[in-house]
């Protein structure tokens, strides 16, 4: 089956294209202009925008966690209409799929997995239709791995660990959670900072970040270690977020929802916007990547595995609805909120996210996220990208909060517009590149025919809320924000090299503390029925 969509405005800088042209499709690739051939099928896209299908790094979409927040607030479900019922955010798995594919987005990452909770991800992971996914495995609360750093064992035996941890739980990449945090959680400790020790095993959140980062590397991953700091909300964390910048020294590091770690200490309230200062942090480190985790206005639930955080916001839940939980590694927290355009720290909160996506200069190392459903459901994007591309648009929004808290940011001054080309950096071509999936988030030949179409709308919400056409594998799925079609993707998984020996002693650790076998946890795709399809990630070489 030869395709061609003809005559529309592609966007694809992974390969330098800003124009009209157009674009062929064979058996689920792209391919170049045949020669004299004539398509099967012929979409006319004139004075439409054509880009590859978005891709996101940082979504929280499967999980024990994701589901302890769907039965803590079953509200967030309302009914229209006698018969039919609109989610709001607690987006049950096919609600999941169809709601990304109509916005354009075509691989999605769920960021936090705990080892021991990694098959019920995958379960629903493969119930989720039309995207691809992946995973980040946890790691750097669990007891295995503070061992390893108590006792000084070496380098390899850390990079054996990460490496028998993604196998066995199918991830792609690797995410650490206020390093230390949880574990020290679990002592009684209520806050834990970059250079703090862990009770009993004399380790610090430093030590912790810097030994997975370094075994990261040195295996090869594709995505650097994602981490999640330190003092996560708390006014002046912006100090936090800039350490850890300069700890990574030089290493590739990525940081999770710097909104949430944008935080100054200044004006009458004690708190304000520091992000001008982490954007120039961010400029300056060519190794760091970010992704935002922007807030926007409405009710929400904040779930995460950073349980020392979560048990200290507790009091500010909106309704008075929270859940923690412990367990090997880092348990989790889920604390329901509602975000207001009339409370002054949530203004703040929503200025400095756009500030830093407005002031972090390279949109190749900035990514977009909601952190959901942290900062706001992800079906809030297509509202952020209207607010990035719009000065006008923003200026409206603030002129409806409140001027004490605009007051403490730069949001007001920042002139600068997303271009399509930005966009398509950010959304598209960088995610790609940083999770190591060179056949996609472009229009190249060879490249995935994950296809996004959008008709110009004044009303950019509009236009990003409901594309035009969307291709998943060369088959159409979405026409004029319709899912006219339900395939089932991949699942993306890295394939790092470990040491044999790694088997015998996991085995051994497993018995002697729980006396199961590691079979309990791993991840088999027989277990996992028809709809879970693996495909491997190659290490950097």
């Amino acid at each position: 089956m030869l395709i061609r969509l003809a005559g529309g405005h592609v966007v694809d800088p992974a390969n330098g294209r800003d124009g009209v042209g157009d674009l062929w499709i064979r058996d689920g690739r792209i391919v170049d202009p045949p020669q004299g051939g004539a398509a099967d099928e012929t979409y006319d896209v004139r004075g439409r925008m054509v880009l590859a299908g978005a891709i996101d790094i940082h979504s929280h979409i499967a999980g024990s966690n994701e589901n302890m927040g769907r039965l803590l607030l079953p509200e967030l479900r309302r009914v229209e209409h006698p018969g039919h019922e609109k989610p709001r955010g607690a987006f049950n798995t096919r609600e999941i799929g169809r709601l990304y594919a109509a916005m354009g987005f075509t691989t999605v990452v769920e960021p936090a997995v705990l080892p021991h909770h990694a098959l019920q991800a995958h379960l629903e992971l493969a119930d989720i239709p039309i995207i691809d996914k992946a995973t980040l495995t946890v790691l750097g609360n669990d007891d295995f791995t503070l061992n390893l750093l108590r006792k000084k064992e070496s380098a390899q035996a850390v990079q054996d660990t990460i490496a028998w941890t993604l196998a066995t739980s199918r991830g792609l990449g690797v995410k650490v959670i206020n390093a230390g945090g949880a574990e020290a959680f679990k002592e009684n400790v209520r806050t834990f900072s970059l250079d703090d020790e862990v009770p009993d095993y004399g380790v610090s959140s430093r030590a912790i970040v810097k030994a997975l980062q370094h075994g990261v590397t040195a295996l090869g991953l594709p995505h650097p270690l994602h981490v999640h700091c330190n003092n996560l909300g708390v006014p002046g964390n912006v100090d936090t977020a800039v350490a850890t910048i300069a700890a990574a020294e030089g290493l590739r590091l990525h940081l999770a929802h710097v909104q949430f770690y944008a935080y100054g200490k200044e004006g009458p309230r004690g708190f304000s916007s520091a992000a001008p200062r982490l954007a120039e942090a961010v400029n300056a480190a060519r190794n760091v990547t970010v992704d935002i985790g922007q807030v926007m206005f409405g009710q929400t639930v904040t779930i995460s595995a950073d349980v020392l955080r979560q048990f200290n916001a507790r009091n500010s839940a909106k309704p008075r609805k929270w859940l923690i939980y412990d367990g090997d590694s880092n348990g989790g927290g889920i604390v329901a909120y509602d975000y207001r355009a009339t409370n002054f720290h949530n203004a703040v909160q929503w200025a400095a996210g756009l500030e830093l996506f407005l002031l972090i200069a390279d949109p190749a190392r900035v990514f977009f996220t909601t952190d959901h459903p942290n900062g706001a459901p992800f079906t809030a994007y297509p509202d952020i990208f209207a607010l990035l591309m719009d000065r006008d648009l923003r200026a409206q929004w603030l002129s409806r909060l409140p001027q004490e808290a605009v007051a403490v940011t730069t949001l007001p001054a920042i002139a600068r517009k997303y271009s399509w080309s930005e966009i398509a950096t950010m959304t598209r071509a960088a995610p790609a590149q940083l999770l190591g999936l060179k056949d996609r988030g472009h229009l190249g030949a060879g490249a995935i025919a994950d296809v996004a179409v959008y008709a110009p709308n004044r009303d950019r919400a509009a236009m990003f809320r409901a594309a035009a056409l969307v291709f998943k594998d060369g088959t159409l799925v979405v026409r004029d924000g319709e899912v006219v079609q339900e395939p089932y993707g991949r699942t993306l998984t890295a394939l790092p090299p470990r040491d044999a020996a790694i088997e015998r002693r996991m085995r051994d650790y497993y018995m002697d503390r729980y006396g199961l076998t590691p079979e309990f946890m791993a991840v088999a795709e027989r277990l996992l029925g028809p709809r879970a399809t693996f495909e491997g990630v190659p290490c950097r070489t």
